[in-house]
């Protein structure tokens, strides 16, 4: 039978697995709701017998406005290639400014350049694309936006069954860890939070510090957060004789 310090143990694992669903999901909140304004934005326009253009996407701004900040650093609707009638590649991404008003991400999507911005590489867009409702990206260092360590959470856009492009959000590591290690640190033992490749996103034990790669050890088991792509690995308490 289990001790009750096996049931205390067994039941700080459930609420850090809870507040680690609950802090994505508050991004993966914000983004259907991005997601669904841009549908709908598209919808709109085409009704009006015309292709969308890069201007209609400027209707998204105080909803994307209105997510940034705190947990949100940066947001956004990626189009898939071809969508806008103007432009071929496009994003209506605007980051966080403390201090100012948010600030648009510019890149170059000129196909013929050699700094050209090919989106549809990264795993954040590739992921939406092939199918996955929710996406995480990182930990990375995002050298083309913030040199933040970061991670991007995504969900795939769709007009009448036909995928159109990603929204998709930046979070700061540091500001995930600040989230989420209060409950981490209250299981008994190291614990950490991984993604789907193993890379650690946030840790209570310098053994894997965020950014590591774990590959599975003795004496650590791995819990499900929910239908998330991470998974919560901790130390395995001691069984009572």
């Amino acid at each position: 039978m289990a001790t009750k310090v096996e049931d205390e143990a067994g039941a700080t694992v459930t609420r850090a697995r809870l507040t680690v669903s609950g802090t994505a999901e508050r991004v993966f909140r914000a983004l259907r709701e991005v997601r669904a304004a841009a549908a709908e934005q598209i919808v709109l326009v085409r009704r009006g017998g015309r292709e969308p253009v890069t201007a209609d996407l400027a209707a998204l701004r105080p909803l994307l406005f209105g997510h940034l900040g705190a947990l949100i650093a940066g947001i956004g609707f990626i189009a898939a290639p071809g969508l806008l009638a103007d432009a071929p590649w496009y994003l209506e991404w605007w980051q966080d400014n403390p201090g100012g008003a948010p600030a648009q991400l510019l890149r170059d999507l000129d196909p013929a350049s050699s700094a050209f911005y090919d989106y549809t590489h990264w795993d954040w867009f590739a992921g939406p694309h092939a199918g996955a409702e929710r996406t995480v990206c990182g930990p990375y260092v995002d050298y083309l936006c913030t040199d933040e360590y970061s991670l991007t959470l995504s969900v795939p856009v769709l007009v009448e069954g036909v995928f159109v492009g990603v929204a998709a959000a930046d979070v700061f590591v540091r500001a995930f860890e600040g989230a989420v290690t209060p409950a981490l640190r209250s299981i008994p033992g190291p614990a950490f939070l991984v993604n789907a490749s193993g890379r650690v996103v946030a840790s209570t034990t310098a053994k894997w510090l965020a950014g590591s790669v774990f590959r599975g050890a003795a004496g650590f088991t791995a819990y499900p957060c929910g239908d998330l792509p991470l998974r919560l690995v901790a130390a395995e308490l001691p069984h009572a004789s």
